[in-house]
């Protein structure tokens, strides 16, 4: 195996999370950072350092459960990468996995902590759930705040059906794409 580079993975799940702890003193030549969940592996940079890393080079990651939080893409992406000759190294559990080197106990570790993540993460959407469900039967779960007024969702509908981008109007509006198409499909689905 020829000396690669060393890349770090970090994951916090929302915008405000520090990532700051994750990598902090290891000399990295290249990082990618979501903020975004781990529930699944569509994020933009997992799959930017997916398709980045290299024979020969090692990626490192701060815990299992940064990389993901299921038992299933947390093997699949660590055999995926041993198998193209990737290290893949997780820091707060001292574990090194790659093609030449792995022994039945890491694996077992592999699964097993990997478990536990998707545990966890089950356990915190069964909260929220509950918590919801209660704070609605006490009149104090009102939902998320609107991200476009009434007035600014007619604009908006007015705009589009005269030929705006959702892109240009996302950008005017302060809000994403996202919320421009949603706004429009919830105008479609309601009666006149």
């Amino acid at each position: 195996m020829s000396a690669g580079q060393t890349v770090g993975y970090q994951r916090v799940s929302t915008i405000e999370q520090n990532t700051a702890r994750q990598l902090d003193g290891l000399q990295l030549d290249k990082v990618f950072t979501d903020h975004a969940s781990g529930k699944d592996t569509n994020r933009p940079q997992l799959q930017l350092c997916l398709e980045y890393v290299r024979d020969g080079d090692e990626l490192i990651v701060h815990s299992m459960d940064r990389l993901a939080r299921s038992l299933v893409d947390l093997r699949r992406i660590v055999d995926e990468l041993t198998g193209r000759g990737v290290r893949v190294r997780f820091i707060k559990e001292g574990m090194t996995f790659a093609r030449d080197s792995q022994d039945p106990c890491s694996i077992l570790m592999l699964s097993v902590m990997g478990a536990v993540a998707e545990f966890e993460r089950s356990l915190t959407l069964e909260r929220q759930r509950e918590g919801i469900a209660i704070a609605k039967r006490e009149g104090k779960y009102t939902g998320r705040k609107p991200s476009l007024t009434d007035d600014q969702v007619a604009s908006v509908m007015t705009r589009l059906d005269q030929g705006a981008s959702a892109a240009a109007l996302a950008i005017e509006y302060g809000v994403s794409r996202a919320t421009i198409y949603n706004t429009r499909a919830r105008a479609a689905a309601t009666p006149a």
